[in-house]
C-alpha cells in the first residue's frame, strides 16, 4: 500500500515544509545521486537538534524495535523524509540501501559500522572499515553500492536520526536493498 503525507500540513512546521521543497528542487534539477547526497546533507543540517522542527508524536520510540516515522514521501516517490527513533540497544541489521540516502542524527548518539564485503561465494565475509560514534548534528551520505552499514544507537537515552532517500519508502517499506547475514571477520 502506498502511503504519501502531503508536504506541508497542520502538523509540519514551516521549517520541515521549506526543507521539503529545497530538496524538491535540488532532485528536480541534478541527476547525480553523489551531487544530490551532497546538497541533502548541507540542507539537512541547520535543523538537527531544532526542538521545534518535529512535533513530538514522530519522535515517539517502539519498545520492541527501532521505530521509523515516515514524515514526508514525495508525490513523484522521487524522495521521502523518515524518522527513525531508537531506544538504548536497538540496532539495524548489517544492511545497503536501495538509493541515495542522507542520515542527519537529530538527538542523541548513533553508532555506525560500515563494512566492506571480501571474497566471493562461500567464502564472502565482512570486515569492519570503521565505526564512528555519531553525535547530534552528525551528517553522512551513503551512496550505493558499497554503502554496506549498521546503525545502532550509541548512548544511554533515545536517539532519533533523519533519513532522507531517493526513494519512495511509503511503496517500498524500508531503505534496505540487502541484508547482509555473512560471518564478520577480523
Amino acid at each position: 500500500m502506498a502511503v504519501t503525507v502531503e508536504a506541508c500540513n497542520s502538523k509540519k512546521s514551516p521549517a520541515f515544509c521549506r526543507l521539503v521543497e529545497d530538496i524538491r528542487a535540488v532532485v528536480r534539477r541534478e541527476p547525480n545521486a553523489q551531487r544530490i547526497g551532497d546538497a541533502v546533507a548541507e540542507l539537512l543540517k541547520p535543523h538537527l537538534g531544532s526542538d521545534d522542527f518535529l512535533p513530538c508524536d514522530e519522535l515517539a520510540p517502539a519498545t520492541c524495535d527501532y521505530c521509523q516515522h515516515i514524515l514526508h514521501v514525495e508525490p513523484d516517490g522521487s524522495f521521502s523524509i523518515v524518522a527513525l527513533v531508537w531506544l538504548p540497544g536497538q540496532s539495524t541489521p548489517i544492511h545497503d540501501h536501495v538509493s541515495w540516502c542522507v542520515v542527519g542524527v537529530h538527538k542523541g548518539h548513533e553508532l555506525e559500522t560500515v563494512y566492506n564485503v571480501n571474497g566471493r561465494d562461500a567464502d564472502a565475509h565482512l570486515r569492519v572499515a570503521s565505526e564512528q560514534l555519531n553525535p547530534s548534528g552528525t551528517v553522512a551520505c551513503c551512496i550505493p553500492p558499497g554503502d554496506v552499514h549498521r546503525v545502532a544507537n550509541g548512548g544511554d537515552g533515545v536517539a532519533v536520526s533523519l533519513h532522507i532517500y531517493g526513494a519512495d519508502i511509503g511503496v517500498l517499506g524500508s531503505s534496505i536493498r540487502r541484508r547482509y547475514e555473512m560471518e564478520v571477520r577480523a
